[in-house]
């Protein structure tokens, strides 16, 4: 017990919630309904856009299932694991805002009301001068094994500037 009355659990279960919370929002591009519900939202897939906050001029296109319904539309169902990735150069030159990691989890969005959520990694192809972008979800328990992978090449007068 700590000396506020707090317990250790409680302590902890704050610091997850707050983890869970503080996540780079998508700028939704467009969405296609996959199946219509009487009540709520339909099923549908939605396709977002998140500009790497550290690497100017390279944004991904995310495209994943959203679930509908009454949960859906209050946030409290959990969307499938299933999501597709294609990163690109957006404008004419490709600017490192400082020294990226080799690897690193750079955005993060929930899923489900708890434990799961949706991750695209960047990691450095240093050998061939390209960053490679990975999306994938997890869960507490049981991730999944499903991914999509995308690559955006970078001029070699611009080398990467690895931590």
């Amino acid at each position: 017990m700590l000396k506020t009355g707090f317990t250790v659990k409680t302590v902890a279960l704050a610091l997850l919630y707050v983890a869970f919370c503080t996540s780079v929002k998508a700028e939704l591009i467009g969405e296609v309904d996959t199946a219509f519900r009487w009540m709520g939202k339909d099923d549908r897939v939605a396709m977002e856009a998140y500009d790497d906050p550290k690497v100017q001029g390279i944004t991904c296109y995310v495209s994943r299932a959203r679930t509908g319904g009454l949960k859906g539309t209050v946030g409290l169902a959990e969307d499938r694991a299933e999501a597709s990735i294609a990163c690109r150069q957006v404008t004419e030159s490709i600017h490192f805002l400082e020294k990226i990691p080799r690897q690193e989890d750079v955005f993060t969005e929930r899923m489900s009301i708890l434990f799961k959520r949706l991750h695209i990694v960047r990691v450095v192809d240093s050998k061939r001068n390209t960053l490679i972008y990975l999306t994938y979800s997890d869960k507490l328990i049981e991730g999944s094994p499903q991914n999509s992978i995308t690559a955006v090449p970078v001029a070699r007068n611009n080398p990467i500037p690895v931590k």
